[in-house]
């Protein structure tokens, strides 16, 4: 539990002002920004009278279009960091990468096993981190965000297979091979970091950052500990400098997620 001890500390100091993107308002969402307060100045974007409706003492910024407007109030500094809620994905994240000019969004999901390990997962998206240069570019990026929880990082990266099963499969050892590429690249740039091969349950033991073999299979992962498996996605921060946490619509609560972008305040 020491990697959201560390976060929670970090975000209390912080106390940064974050703003929640609310598309479909409920209950749960409302007060689950609430109990975000201890860690945050929370700032509700959306529709004031449906906010309104369901009751609230937090501020409130109304919008028609609060995907355009959660963005633009992190771009002019009106908020230090944004956090997606419940905001359409498409919508929203086309926006940042129009607004910043950026090609593409590297994403790292803080989440949690059943038993309550948390760790960073990436890549998360199925079109994220498919070759060995994008693996590369997204440790190092991710070790910034790191660097600002005040956290030491240690990598472990994961391949299809184990390493005795070279030779079984052409697949299986495309991913080995980059593995090991991927491992000596980062290694060299001064990361702790350390091959695991398929073993996932070896490298969640020593491991906080886990860099699956590509986007379809982090995705899996994903889906499989948080809708499956009994775990927790606490949000999923864009690697960039500005602080902008995307969530799943599914679940509703935002507590860790704002307590995320608050820690990751510069």
């Amino acid at each position: 539990m020491s990697l959201l001890s560390d976060i929670e500390t970090k975000a209390r100091k912080n106390h940064a002002r974050i703003g929640l993107g609310t598309g479909k308002v409920s209950e749960k969402l409302i007060r689950s920004a609430e109990a975000a307060c201890e860690y945050a100045d929370v700032v509700l974007v959306g529709d004031e009278k449906e906010i309104s409706a369901i009751g609230t003492d937090l501020e409130i910024i109304h919008s028609n279009k609060p995907p355009e407007k959660l963005i633009e109030l992190l771009l002019t500094g009106k908020i230090d960091g944004a956090v997606r809620g419940t905001l359409s994905a498409t919508k929203t994240l086309s926006q940042l990468k129009r607004s910043l000019d950026l090609k593409k969004l590297y994403r790292v999901a803080l989440l949690e096993t059943a038993d309550g390990r948390p760790f960073f997962l990436a890549p998360v998206g199925i079109d994220e981190g498919n070759t060995v240069d994008d693996k590369v570019e997204l440790i190092k990026l991710a070790a910034e965000h790191f660097r600002r929880l005040g956290v030491n990082m240690r990598v472990g990266i994961l391949s299809g297979g184990r390493f005795e099963d070279k030779g079984r499969d052409k697949t299986v050892d495309r991913t080995l091979e980059e593995a090991e590429l991927v491992t000596e690249k980062v290694r060299a740039s001064g990361i702790e970091v350390k091959n695991y091969s398929i073993l996932i349950e070896d490298a969640i033991e020593e491991a906080n950052f886990i860099m699956a073999p590509d986007g379809i299979s982090g995705n899996l992962i994903f889906r499989t500990l948080v809708f499956l498996g009994g775990g927790y996605g606490h949000g999923a921060p864009v690697l960039m400098d500005k602080v902008f946490v995307d969530t799943s619509r599914v679940g509703g609560h935002y507590k860790r997620a704002i307590m995320l972008a608050s820690a990751l305040k510069t």
